[in-house]
């Protein structure tokens, strides 16, 4: 569900200034944040799986809104929350972006959402404590990354295995294993949000709408990279 925030940052002119708003974040609890923004908080997430991702794009000014683009469009940046908890290792996998399930014939890594959304992203992590509230939970210090060249590999290969079995019509046997860093999975509030896809023979058939996502060994992997944790 989205919630539109009564208050939205004007975009950063330029990385510098991006980076500059993220460093301010850090040690910030996300009621914080909200009260700052007039962000109403949910009770809950179950619901409301984006809210967090919300707050922070409405916080930091970010401008492709639901367009196929980095959330900084002008910088060429994907913003990208990350629960962790204590030890600093992510609670779940990352959303990256919905598969094109129709009118896919064609498509290539090089031209693909998860390629634009993937190139420059701007990770913040989010200190997950069960015992405390939605607003008690800390934003960490954010960081700026690029996939190197084994990582950018992995994810092309990854895209191509998955993309080539949508496109053959067989996504129903994409499973949990597919995918070494980089896996498809259904994406939908229940079981009654369905959409259009083709099954092996080409015939249109109705399934869940799926959803690119990150394994979350990697992006521990990502965090302990580049923190000390």
């Amino acid at each position: 569900m989205f919630i539109e925030p009564l208050l939205h940052s004007p975009p950063p002119r330029d990385r510098a200034e991006l980076i500059q708003r993220v460093c301010g974040l850090a040690g910030n609890t996300l009621g914080q944040l909200a009260d700052e923004y007039n962000f109403p908080v949910p009770e809950h997430l179950h619901a409301n799986k984006g809210w967090q991702g919300q707050l922070l794009e409405a916080v930091l000014g970010t401008t492709a809104s639901t367009q196929a683009e980095p959330d900084f469009k002008e910088l060429s940046i994907e913003l990208k929350t990350i629960p962790v908890n204590e030890q600093g290792h992510p609670v779940e996998s990352t959303y990256v972006c919905t598969v094109p399930l129709t009118n896919n014939a064609g498509l290539s890594w090089e031209s693909s959402w998860v390629k634009r959304k993937l190139s420059t992203v701007l990770w913040i992590p989010i200190l997950v404590d069960k015992a405390s509230s939605i607003s008690q939970r800390v934003v960490g210090q954010g960081l700026l990354w690029q996939p190197d060249q084994q990582q950018f590999e992995q994810l092309k290969n990854d895209w191509e295995e998955l993309m080539d079995m949508v496109c053959l019509g067989q996504l129903d046997q994409i499973t949990a294993h597919h995918g070494q860093i980089l896996q498809i999975r259904p994406k939908a509030a229940n079981a009654r949000a369905l959409t259009n896809a083709t099954d092996e023979n080409g015939h249109r058939q109705q399934t869940l709408p799926r959803g690119f996502y990150l394994r979350s060994h990697f992006t521990r992997e990502l965090l302990q990279q580049n923190f000390i944790l």
